[in-house]
């Protein structure tokens, strides 16, 4: 398959970028200052784009590679493709679910923990010599918080069996109430944050979700409320979670993903009931490796006409 061509959206990661230079001819988009030169010069080599969360096939993209079978998104979300367009044009798009739920899951414990009891700000106090001049002071209890989730699938369901060993209570909305779980649900996000002490976004983006938290659930969630992002960045209006968090109407967040990565408004850098961590929800080794895998799998069962192995469209 040395001579089927594959573009790679944006670097992601090394050990996958170095498997698609053994298997096809791969092309990295970004070593190309000139994308309409490029794209005219090898738009008939190109069968496959290779993408995440930063970087995708958007129409304009797909509309210039007339051969392009496959989108192999090495991601679970999607919003950097154009599904409806693929679709249209009969390409097929995978993406690399499951392998990475745990890891995230994992993240979104650690952040409330990291926000409740402090640690970044503890760390430094210990590491600065304060410690000899006195205790650090008081932090918030984890145990028993009432737990809202925004999206029950793979990875809200794994936060909520996490929360449940911390003796929390939990509450979810989804757009259609889920018949095989007792948690308690809520129908509109509003209700949720309102009956809640920590919001936590795990859903997919889409046109709907799209600021999802806005200043009325921001207000719901309220200054002893606590809000953690491991979805995606756009979830959140932060023209309105910046000056909530800054004048003190909402307690605290964890955040992993961001409006427009990798900026990062400066105004949460002093602020001490904030945790930021740069998108590393799937950012293991084992994981990163067999989501790399899962691409690679999926492309060579495209080019030997096998099932894809995580299908979207």
């Amino acid at each position: 398959m040395e001579s089927i061509g594959v573009l790679m959206a944006c670097p992601m990661n090394t050990y996958l970028e170095r498997e698609l230079e053994k298997r096809f001819t791969l092309f990295k988009f970004w070593d190309f200052p000139d994308k309409a030169l490029f794209l005219d010069t090898h738009r008939n080599t190109i069968r496959a784009v290779v993408g995440n969360a930063t970087a995708g096939a958007d129409g304009e993209l797909i509309e210039n590679l007339p051969n392009l079978e496959i989108v192999s998104s090495f991601s679970v979300g999607l919003d950097k493709i154009d599904l409806a367009k693929c679709r249209e044009k009969g390409i097929r798009v995978t993406n690399t679910p499951d392998v990475l739920t745990e890891d995230v899951a994992d993240l979104a414990i650690g952040l409330i923990l990291a926000v409740l009891r402090r640690l970044c700000e503890s760390d430094r106090y210990v590491r600065s010599g304060k410690w000899k001049k006195g205790d650090y002071k008081l932090t918030t209890k984890f145990t028993g918080k009432s737990i809202g989730i925004i999206g029950l699938g793979r990875i809200g369901l794994a936060i909520a069996k996490r929360a449940e060993a911390f003796s929390c209570p939990i509450s979810y909305y989804t757009r259609t109430k889920k018949s095989d779980v007792n948690y308690t649900y809520y129908p509109s996000v509003v209700e949720l944050a309102s009956n809640c002490q920590i919001l936590i976004v795990a859903c997919p983006l889409t046109e709907q979700t799209r600021h999802i938290i806005n200043r009325e659930v921001i207000d719901a969630l309220g200054p002893k409320g606590v809000l953690i992002n491991i979805g995606r960045g756009p979830h959140v209006d932060e023209h309105e979670l910046v000056p909530a968090l800054v004048e003190g109407r909402l307690g605290g967040a964890g955040l992993d993903v961001y409006e427009n990565e990798p900026e990062v408004p400066e105004e949460l850098f002093g602020l001490e009931n904030v945790v930021l961590t740069p998108h590393v929800g799937s950012g293991t080794v084992e994981t990163r490796t067999a989501m790399a895998d899962l691409v690679l799998g999926n492309l060579e069962a495209q080019f030997l006409s096998k099932p894809l192995l995580t299908p979207v469209v």
